[in-house]
Parts: structure tokens; sequence; C-alpha cells
């Protein structure tokens, strides 16, 4: 989840840096968003477009909607990491039991719209999740209940040649301090232990958790840290074709850094995230 201020400013952005980004959609409780698509993943551009509508977090109930406003109040950037879901009931109880969540799955149901324009319906459950030592990223995980109705392959080519989004990065002054939090979420048997950080396995791709300075290191961009709380701060994108993403990017104006054989959007450049291009043999 990429909040933003200005939803068409990121979509541009995204575009120029070669992706299919979709139309705008609008939710019912204030936000719009706009997808960026992969076959297994995507990217959600967010933007608060209707702050009335967006109601309070109450009782069990999550507001995806107040998350996102006082994310974006303070900073722009990576607000909300998502997993996928086969049965949002039993995730959320999942994490009940993990004590990682006490809140109720959110059902709801949108109008979405296929390459050629025409409507069909997409709706979701959502089961929350959050780690109380860190206010700033934001988890759930969905289960779609019209899963051919969202994913598409039309909307999975994409200019720069990105096939997959093999990992996201975050960074934590101390990783450990969040090892129970990253297992019982992802549901992940085990965790890898480096130097580094953690990392989480899944099948879709990986989700670690990495020092500050190991981020610095990888990346070539320095990340904000404070104290020992987690916060979300890279998507890594596989190209079948490096040299290709490369000219795709300065196509549309983009002058990546290359860092340790990557191809690095940093913050300044991105609202507020890092954006990673590396071979998919890499990945």
């Amino acid at each position: 989840m990429h909040a933003v201020r200005n939803l068409d400013a990121a979509g541009a952005l995204y575009r120029r840096l070669g992706f299919t980004v979709g139309a705008r959609n609008r939710h019912d409780w204030g936000t719009h968003n706009l997808i960026v698509q992969f076959k297994t993943a995507y990217v959600e551009l967010l933007e608060i477009g209707e702050p009335e509508k967006i109601p309070p977090h109450h009782g069990r109930f999550f507001s995806f909607g107040a998350f996102n406003r006082d994310y974006v109040r303070a900073r722009e950037g990576l607000s909300m990491l998502v997993g996928k879901s086969f049965n949002a009931v039993e995730d959320a109880a999942s994490f009940a039991a993990s004590g990682i969540s006490d809140f109720d799955v959110f059902d709801f149901a949108r109008e979405g719209k296929r390459p050629d324009g025409s409507p069909v319906k997409v709706a979701f459950s959502l089961a929350f999740a959050r780690d109380p030592s860190s206010p700033n990223a934001g988890f759930f995980v969905c289960q779609q209940h019209h899963p051919e109705n969202f994913w598409n392959p039309e909307f999975q080519r994409h200019a720069n040649g990105t096939t997959a989004i093999p990992a996201v990065v975050m960074v934590a002054g101390n990783p450990a301090d969040h090892a129970s939090f990253l297992k019982a979420f992802t549901g992940a048997g085990d965790l890898q232990a480096s130097p580094a950080g953690l990392t989480a396995h899944t099948e879709n791709g990986d989700f670690a958790i990495v020092l500050p300075a190991a981020f610095r290191d990888q990346f070539g961009v320095a990340p904000e840290v404070d104290g020992e709380e987690m916060t979300l701060n890279a998507i890594r994108f596989a190209v079948a074709d490096l040299g290709r993403a490369d000219a795709c990017l300065a196509a549309g104006g983009i002058k990546p850094r290359m860092h340790g054989g990557r191809l690095v959007v940093p913050p300044d450049a991105a609202f507020g995230a890092t954006l990673i291009f590396e071979a998919a043999n890499k990945a």
C-alpha cells in the first residue's frame, strides 16, 4: 500500500517508471486507489479522496481509511503490507490467538473495470493485524471472492519488463524484536536470520526486516528510524532485463541510482518509498 497525497501524480510517476496503471477506484469510506498488478501481487496507490467519509476506529472495527489518513498527514510512503488469504475469518482467529489482532473481519465490494472498460464486481474480506511497537506500519490479509474479476494478464504487462515482486523490505532498529509478529502474520514456520536481519519466505515472496545500516548498504538509501519500531521502506521489483528497465526509466525522465547491481529510485523521487529494480535471476 503506497499512500500518497496526490493520486494522479503518483499514478503518473508509476507510468513514467514503465508500469501499467489501472483506472481510479473509489471506496465508500473515502479512499481512492490505483492498482499496479503483477501475476501474484499488486501495488495499491492510495489517497484520501473524500476525507469527510472516513470512519473512526471504534471497538473491534479497524478503520482502513483512518489509518491511512493519519499516515499521510505525517508522511507519504509505504503505509501497509497486505498478505494473501484463503479464509479471512480463520486468519483473523489465528491473529487473535497469536495476540496480534483483536479486530473483526471487514467485508466490502466495489465495481472494477476490465481493460476494455466494461464493469465487473470485485469483493474482499480483510483481516487486520498490528505490531503495537510499530504504529506507522499497518498489516492485513485479503481474501478475494471474485479473483477472476480482479487478476487480469492485460494489467500485468509492463513496459519496464517487471514480472514480479520478489520481496518487500522493512527496517527496524532491532529486527529480532519483531520476529514473533512476523511469524504470526506470515504463518512462516521459521525465519531466516542473518547479520542484516530477518526474512520470512512465503509462496508469493519474501518479507524482510533489516537493520538501517544493512538497508543503506544493500540499496544506497539511509532510512529514517524512530527507535526500535518497524517501518515499511522498499519494494523490490524483478525485471526480465535490467538494461531494458533502465532505458524505460530514462524514457520517462527517471534517473535511478545504480547500487549493487540494482536500479534504485529513492524516496525523495518516489513519494516516500524506495523502489528497487533488479534482474529476475538475482531476485
